[in-house]
Parts: structure tokens; sequence; C-alpha cells
């Protein structure tokens, strides 16, 4: 920027609305000396958002829904447009008339009509593409994106789901494995017009696993690589935890892990390594809990582990604590710990605080009839997040606020082809998990989301699953929700002439 031509101050205002690109900045600490603090910051709806599909599935069975839902947002205008496209149906720039004509012909997945009510889209097979989303104006504060898959038999069988994700240059994926029955790939997609690069790295039970082309993979441009994990090594492991480390560019990452026996899902990447991790909503019927952690630094992590249950904070029976050896994945079966009533478990240092990154595998129904998902340690729901795709009986909201009570307002929106919205107002206990009874629209046709709104400042934790019934198997899929990013601050400030000067 030139600073003898363009008020820095006026710029800084208008580059901060336009690209908060569903960025949320935290405020800086006041300044002690009052006539130099800066004045508070304003609150604006971002302008612009992406999100990344990954191609749902390679099974001929599949049958997929793309949900979108963009809550209602004071503050935006009038005007805005949505999309829900092919990754590989864009023209990476302006190109040749045939590029042109490609790109408009493309039509969309679906496109979204007006905030505060659901669109959705469908396909079958195994042959559909990573979709690539853009919202701007009205429909970009907090829009997001689910995608669920039926796959009624085969490798991965049951019920599959996914948020789609912004681009992003880092994800940890705690859980994968590269065991004789399991499949598991770890789709990258590239929404720029630019490849990218990225690397890839496996951490075992004995830290690095060696492998042959995880380094500097390239991605093109409008693309999306479906990456297998057992051809990376030859190493069979039953937990690993996955790298993705973007070296130029920025792609959408996320894990699909299929079981021959134990059906399959989508695992989203842990939040940020961190000293405290909360992993929410395991099912009040799950028949069995597999908790993955790694350390990603240089130190051991000594970690308590608790489960906030429906009446407080217990700690299960022989497993307190648990051992976190630097730069090296640790698993631990926690069997069906919850007992009949939903928990979340919460993990935090007993001694020095050492990042970790953690995520579960939880499996539903027994024998044959038996399905599995996962759950990665999520970040609070801070200020909004939204879940789509909720059918009249089929879902279910896990609220947990292990640090203290908290009153949560739960809204319904209006159903996809109709229906008025409803909300309820819950209260939360210390270190407890609740399924709340949910807010159904009334008259529902077609789904509906649900927007979770924290209203008091106790950190909030949620997570949606899904279930449906699939040739007998009980097929269940879980999303965690955490802040939107439907908001960024932007400074207040002053025009000041003698930059002018400088």
């Amino acid at each position: 920027m030139n600073r003898t031509t363009l008020s820095l101050i006026a710029g800084t205002a208008a580059l901060a609305a336009v690209t908060g690109f569903a960025a949320l900045t935290e405020p800086a600490a006041p300044a002690t000396d009052t006539t130099k603090a800066a004045k508070a910051a304003a609150v604006l709806p971002v302008e612009r958002t992406s999100l990344l599909c990954p191609a749902p599935s390679s099974s001929d069975l599949a049958e997929t829904t793309y949900t979108s839902f963009t809550p209602v947002t004071k503050g935006t205008g009038s005007d805005g447009t949505a999309e829900l496209q092919s990754a590989t149906g864009q023209s990476a720039d302006a190109g040749s008339a045939a590029d042109d004509e490609k790109k408009t012909a493309a039509k969309p997945v679906l496109t979204p009509k007006t905030p505060g009510t659901p669109v959705t889209g469908e396909t079958s097979g195994g042959e559909a593409p990573a979709l690539v989303g853009t919202a701007e104006g009205r429909f970009a504060p907090g829009w997001t994106l689910q995608e669920t898959t039926q796959v009624a038999a085969g490798t991965g069988r049951g019920l599959l789901g996914v948020t789609c994700t912004a681009p992003d240059t880092e994800f940890w994926f705690p859980g994968v494995s590269t065991a004789a029955d399991r499949t598991d790939y770890v789709h990258l997609t590239n929404p720029d017009d630019s490849a990218a690069v990225a690397d890839i790295e496996l951490y075992g039970k004995d830290g690095a696993v060696a492998t042959t082309v995880g380094e500097g993979l390239t991605i093109p441009a409008h693309s999306s690589e479906p990456i297998l994990l057992s051809t990376l090594t030859d190493e069979k492991q039953d937990d690993l935890t996955v790298h993705v480390n973007v070296r130029s560019g920025r792609v959408g990452a996320a894990v699909q892990a299929l079981d021959d026996k134990l059906g399959g899902d989508w695992l989203a990447a842990s939040t940020d390594p961190a000293g405290s991790l909360v992993v929410p909503g395991i099912p009040k019927d799950a028949t069995a809990v597999r908790l993955v952690a790694f350390a990603p630094d240089d130190a051991d992590a000594d970690l308590k582990v608790q489960l906030a249950s429906a009446s407080g904070l217990i700690t299960p029976a022989g497993q307190e604590t648990l051992h976190v050896k630097a730069g090296m994945t640790t698993a631990v079966d926690l069997g069906d710990i919850t007992r009949g009533e939903p928990g979340s478990l919460v993990l935090t240092p007993t001694d020095r605080s050492v990042p970790v990154v953690a995520a579960v595998r939880v499996v539903r129904g027994k024998g044959e009839k038996q399905e599995s998902a996962f759950i990665p340690a999520a970040s609070p729901v801070g200020t909004r997040a939204s879940a789509a795709d909720n059918g009249a009986k089929n879902a279910t909201l896990s609220l947990t606020a292990p640090q203290g009570t908290a009153k949560v307002k739960v809204t319904a929106s209006a159903g996809s082809a109709g229906g008025t919205t409803a909300s309820q107002t819950y209260t939360i206990k210390s270190g407890t998990t609740q399924d709340v009874q949910l807010p159904v629209p009334a008259g529902l046709k077609g789904t509906y989301a649900l927007t979770v709104e924290p209203l008091t400042d106790t950190p909030v934790y949620a997570s949606r699953t899904l279930t449906q019934a699939i040739g007998g198997v009980p097929g269940f899929t879980i999303q965690t929700l955490p802040d939107d990013r439907g908001t960024v601050a932007v400074p207040q400030a002053e025009e000041d002439l003698t930059v002018l000067q400088k």
C-alpha cells in the first residue's frame, strides 16, 4: 500500500471488512494510557466465505446430499450470492473461449435463495467430484455446508458426514490407520488458480513413519487429490496421526476412514494443538470408544482424562491419566465409557501444559451390525455455530460446559421445503454434557439447520449426531460445531494526515 496516495486508516477499515474471509480477530488488551488507547473495534459481518467439500465416495451405491445454510446476521446488506460447484469445473483464469464456455456451462450443485432457510442438492454414484463453495455479501457470515452420504454395502458402508471446511495451510488428523482392514484416504482440494504443494507426515507409536512419496505433493489448481495412506508406507499400524503441512498455496483437507467390518466416516481435523482439549458429544449408546492423541512438540504430555457426563465430571476407572510421548501417537480403549448417558472427554495437563491433538473413534451396534464415526477435539462454539441437514427425528445436539454453568440459545431454522423457525434456551451445568430436546420447526418439510449461540461467557462445546438405519445397521455420523467466524473485528480509527509526510 502506498501511504502517500491512500489514507491508511480508511484502507484498514475497508480491507478488514472485505477480506475478513470468515476469520475472527480478538481485540488487543486495552492500553494503560487512555489517551493512546485505540477505540473499540467494530464487529462487522464477513463479506466473503469459501468452503471446500471432498469427493463423497467411490462407491456406486453412494447417495449424497449437500445442504447449505446461512444464519440471518445483523448488519448485512441486501445483496449477495452463494453457489456450490465442482472443484474441477472452474477455469483457472480467463483462458480460452473454450474455458470460459466450460465455466459458464457448469451447473451449480446448489444455489441458496435466502439466508435463514436451508437449500439442498443431491448426487449419486461414485463419480461425484469435490466441490468448491463461495458465498458473498449477505450469504457469507456463518455460511455452513454439510455433505452427508449413505452407502448401503461394501467397505465403509453406513452413514458418512462432513462439514465442508475453509482452505488452510496446516491440519492434524489423529486416529487414521494403515491396518489391513482399513482403507484411509487424505483428500486434498485446491480451490485456487495456482498449484499447491503439501507434505503428508505420518506418526505412529514409535514416532515418525518413513514415507515414500509423502513430501512435496503437488495439488494442481482447481483440483482434488484423494491420497491412499497405505501407498505412502509399508507399515501396518492401527493408530496413526497425519500431519498435512502446506508449503505453497492452501488446501481443504479431510480424511475418509473406511473399515471392512465397522463401516466408515469422515475424520475432520483436530483443533490446533493445545494443552487442554475437549472432545464433545460421545453418544450415550456407544459400545466402544478409542482415544488417540499425539504431542507434536519435543516434550512428553501427561493428561488427566475425565468424562463430562450428564451428572458432572467423572474419572474413568483405570484410565485416570494418559501419557503421550513426544512425537508419538498414543491410543487407549475406553470401552463403553458413557454407560447410557451422553458424555464428552475433557483432557487437561496433570502438571505442565504441553500442546496435543486428539480424536476419538466411536462404535455403535453389536456383532455384524456395527458402525463407526469419529469426533476430533474441537474449539468452543464461541459467538455462534450452525449445523445443517437435520431431520425431524434423526438429529441429536450435545452441549457441554466443562468450566462453568452456561446458558445457550438454540434456534431451528425454517425447513428446506417449508416450516417456521423455533428456538429454545438451555442451561448447561458446570462439568456436564446434555443432549438437549431440540426445537423443531412448526410444519417442517425437508431438513432444517440448528444454530447455537452461547448467552454467557463460559466456553461451550457442541456436536451434532445424525442417525439413519441402513440395511439394519445403526448408521451415524458426528460433526463438531466450532465458531462459524461469521464476523470480523475492524479497528475504529481516525484519519492521520501526518502519514503523508513520512
